[in-house]
């Protein structure tokens, strides 16, 4: 782990001497791009981050929502990309103990994981395939063997990864609010890690996020443990009840140099501690070593002399190792030693504040007409088109890939993976909807309106449950931030989130920021995921089967705005076009009008369209319900267009709602008075998927074989090396 020769000169003066070996490995670390956010720390600001719901409290590694009742939920999101794409199963697993502790060291249980996954093109790419089956099982494996279901998440391929991963996992927990750890410390206070012992895996990890990968190197991949992670879980929540946390962080990028220096600086105190205390997987490790490593599986705690003792006993019952490393001082430095000799003193505000960067940024040379409209052939029969939508990787069910998580364990689980959004049971009698969704493609057209419609996709599909959206998670994944071009992106992309969050009164509550995301092609395409959390204070929207004489209304504009879709990328191999914008009234529009028909109980169920458009929304009704439907084209609401176009666009703010004919009247009344755009498109019955335009079919398909194509065509992919 190094310092650029700019900041080392910069870590000199501000000390005013040399540096030891262990401050510069200290600093390096957390002045590292993965721990310090120095080039995007000046612009998060911007988002909205307080709430009525919002509890901000100093040093949490979790965002905190109050629901009501004396409750709280937390959530944060993380990525392991790098260590991914070396090592798939160990660093997706990582990725998901890593995020879990975040939750806990509010001093809240987890509840749930959910995952966003991108690869490069599984059709071709033999070791995209080699990633993505080895990280699902990494996801599903640490998920199951903790008893926490995994509830969801989304998959997609991209060229753009290739030899790459991009694994996020968010998760959410749940708690009294009266049981949060209010984090503070006194003087003569105690320093207790817990947990795994630490070991040479992660050495140099945050610096490894932090570079572009140019080689493999395994020993900066952590060795996960899930059966250490889950004694640890119940010890923790165990001596929370007990009163015997003053503190607590997880030992995440930067090891204990970041853990110790964070804790420090957010309670605004010293911390004394000897690397001889710590308790090691290997005799004969350099402090620079343990003060670095990234071993998973470790907490920090602060507690005091006469607690501990309690707080040992439980280690002891869990059988989890717990060695006293330090104690708590009042002169705000991070002192290091090794039995009597101080290998680093150093003031935490120096560790902790890396000089924050003021990156250049200019619009990049590919945007200048890419949002050209281009026309595509106009046929005749679209069917074929269809069922090759259908089957297409970013498309096809992911039923192999949730199948293999275990979503129900823990009985909290009401609505599963396979729907717009899961849905949690919460102990108020209230209910907590989550998604997260990203879109590359509309990023790289237009990286504002791209990431403006992957907020606005999750806080529909959330919406789809009956949930009004109250916090959000932005994970913001791109290249290099020394390019003035991806900068800009990342920009670009930020100030849109701000201004939809801002407009939606829906505030951030947590996040991540994952640069140097390269691959030997280039940079990845603009990638940020985002993650909407709803509540449901009634009973949220379970789907009915759809049966016969049953009608379909859409809710909202389908306009000319290819840019960005399945249908003109995987179908036409044609990156450009008109990029779907929002519309921040008719979105809000519609979002509060579905959320009032589902109160009302008018409706058997809501889905949002997206991913390849009305067409696709369409046969997944037909096909998750195995019936079919008829749709006429005229009928769909926005300006008369191409068939191709009202098919296959995926513009923004759209809902298909089902329901019985005895509804018609009350919910057109209902409808009209939120002065929403609607129609209703088509009605259920048959064997057929059918687009009429004219009387004439456009697609005919059945829904038997459509079905099987869907579900089956991405196991096939995976399975057929």
């Amino acid at each position: 782990m190094s310092l650029e020769s700019h900041e080392l000169e910069e870590l000199k003066l501000k000390i005013g001497r040399d540096p030891t070996s262990t401050e510069l490995q200290i600093v390096a670390a957390e002045w590292s791009e993965h721990c310090s956010y120095k080039s995007s720390k000046k612009y998060l600001k911007l988002l909205p981050m307080d709430g009525p719901l919002v509890i901000n409290e100093k040093g949490y590694d979790s965002g905190v929502l109050d629901v009501g009742d004396g409750y709280v939920v937390t959530a944060h999101i993380e990525s392991h990309n790098h260590p991914s794409a070396v090592e798939p199963y160990g660093g997706a697993a990582t990725g998901v103990g890593g995020v879990i502790r975040d939750i806990l060291s509010a001093g809240t249980r987890p509840i749930a994981l959910l995952d966003g996954l991108r690869f490069g093109d599984i059709e071709k790419d033999q070791h995209a395939k080699w990633l993505f089956k080895n990280a699902v099982k990494g996801v599903a494996d640490y998920g199951n063997c903790l008893g926490i279901p995994t509830i969801g998440g989304e998959v997609e391929f991209d060229e753009c990864y290739s030899n790459y991963a991009m694994v996020d996992v968010a998760a959410i927990g749940f708690g009294k609010k009266e049981n949060l750890i209010k984090n503070h410390a006194k003087k003569g206070d105690l320093v207790v890690l817990m947990g795994g012992a630490t070991g040479r895996d992660g050495i140099g990890g945050s610096q490894f996020a932090s570079d572009s990968l140019e080689s493999e190197n395994r020993s900066a991949v952590q060795i996960p443990d899930p059966f250490i992670e889950k004694l640890i879980i119940e010890a923790i929540l165990e001596a929370r009840d007990e009163k015997l946390i003053h503190a607590m962080k997880d030992l995440g990028g930067g090891g204990l140099s970041c853990a110790v220096s964070e804790t420090a600086d957010a309670l605004d105190i010293g911390i004394e501690m000897d690397v001889d205390k710590v308790h090691t997987r290997e005799s004969d490790m350099h402090p620079d070593e343990i003060m670095v490593s990234e071993s998973q599986e470790r907490m920090l705690i602060i507690t005091d002399s006469i607690k501990l003792i309690k707080f040992q006993d439980i280690c002891n019952k869990f059988r989890i190792e717990c060695s006293v490393i330090g104690h708590v001082t009042f002169d705000n430095k991070m002192h290091v030693k090794k039995g009597e000799k101080t290998i680093a003193n150093i003031s935490t505000d120096v560790v902790v504040n890396a000089t924050l960067l003021d990156l250049p940024s200019k619009k990049p040379k590919y945007l200048e007409n890419i949002e050209d409209k281009k026309s595509f052939p106009v046929l005749s029969d679209y069917s074929e088109i269809m069922l090759k939508l259908l089957a297409s990787p970013n498309i096809a069910s992911k039923i192999w890939v949730y199948g293999q998580y275990d979503h129900e364990v823990g009985i909290r689980t009401v609505i599963k993976p396979g729907y717009d959004a899961s849905v949690l049971r919460l102990d108020n009698g209230k209910f907590l909807s989550i998604k997260i969704d990203g879109n590359p493609k509309q990023c790289y057209i237009n990286p504002r309106e791209g990431a403006i419609g992957c907020f606005e996709e999750a806080c529909r599909n959330v919406v789809c449950t009956g949930a009004k959206p109250i916090g959000m998670l932005d994970h913001l994944q791109f290249g290099n931030p020394k390019d003035p071009e991806i900068f800009w992106t990342f920009l670009e992309s930020l100030n849109g989130l701000t201004d939809f969050a801002k407009d939606f009164e829906i505030p951030c509550i947590g996040g991540k920021v994952s640069l140097f995301n390269e691959t030997t092609n280039g940079s990845i395409k603009p990638t940020p995921v985002i993650g909407v959390i709803g509540l449901i204070d009634k009973k949220p929207l379970r789907t009915q089967k759809i049966n016969s004489g049953d009608c379909l209304i859409m809710i909202g504009n389908t306009k000319d705005e290819l840019g960005g879709s399945e249908y003109s990328e995987y179908i036409h191999k044609f990156i450009g076009g008109k990029c779907p914008t929002v519309d921040f009234s008719e979105s809000k529009k519609n979002m509060n009008a579905v959320l009032e028909i589902i109160e009302n109980e008018l409706i058997k169920s809501a889905h949002d369209c997206s991913k390849g458009g009305l067409a696709v929304a369409v046969s997944e009704l037909c096909m998750t319900n195995l019936i079919g439907c008829t749709v006429s084209l005229e009928s769909v609401p926005g300006d008369k267009l191409d068939h191709d176009k009202i098919l296959f666009s995926e513009s923004h703010s759209r809902y298909l709602v089902t329901f019985e004919k005895k509804n018609i009247q009350n919910l057109e009344e209902l409808l009209k008075k939120h002065n929403v755009t609607f129609k209703i498109i088509g009605e259920f019955g048959g064997e057929s998927i059918k687009f009429t335009a004219d009387s004439k079919p456009i697609i005919d398909l059945s829904v038997d074989k459509t079905q099987k194509t869907w579900l089956n065509s991405l196991k096939e992919m995976v399975m057929h090396a």
